[in-house]
């Protein structure tokens, strides 16, 4: 009697401190987590230097997506500076992650001017688009809202009103977090590197 309760007892605690140890292991987002994760919509823009980029050809690395304009006044300019905070933490590891700015105003982000503008904040980052018909695909994939505001008597002073939070993709392939656009770049930069570490294992 005793003997089979010792088993049990024992059972019971290897079961606890295995349990322990996968709670350990699990890495802690401070993003917004999707449960489940999503297989990321695939998609091929044309980058700044006119170049094919295919989301899907990017596994094996972290990808921050992030729908903008280079006009933007606000949001889009801070992201780009916290990803180049990111960008620089990273270190060697910044080769393993993707920066994606996914144009929102194609009638003005061309590939020049999307090359201009990205250089300001890092040369690494990628700036894609396309055509009116790819562009509508890729924001209707990612339930991207966009919608031309305060246009000036010329037709070509105008804000675009968008979504600003950015996605992040992980290595497999899986659309995994959110980060809005408040979010510290330390906090971003922990969860990369929870991603990244992720494919170590």
């Amino acid at each position: 009697m005793r003997k089979g309760m010792t088993i049990g007892l024992v059972m019971v605690l290897l079961a606890g401190l295995m349990l322990t140890s996968c709670e350990q292991q699990s890495p802690s987002f401070l993003g917004t987590v999707l449960k489940p994760p999503v297989s990321a919509p695939d998609f091929t823009l044309a980058d700044q230097h006119g170049q094919p980029f295919r989301l899907s050809e990017q596994r094996g690395r972290v990808v921050l997506l992030y729908f903008g304009y280079t006009h933007c006044p606000g949001a889009c300019p801070l992201t780009l500076t916290k990803w180049t905070k990111v960008h620089e933490a990273l270190g060697a590891d910044a080769e393993r992650v993707r920066f994606v700015f996914i144009t929102v105003d194609p009638e003005r982000d061309g590939s020049q001017r999307l090359q201009q503008h990205l250089a300001t904040f890092n040369a690494d980052f990628v700036g894609l688009t396309g055509t009116q018909v790819e562009l509508e695909s890729v924001y209707a994939a990612y339930g991207v809202f966009r919608e031309k505001a305060s246009v000036g008597a010329t037709g070509k002073d105008y804000l675009v009103n968008h979504n600003t939070s950015a996605f992040v993709i992980d290595p497999d392939g899986l659309w995994r977090l959110r980060h809005a656009s408040i979010t510290p770049p330390e906090d971003i930069l922990q969860d990369v590197r929870q991603l990244l570490k992720r494919t170590q294992l």
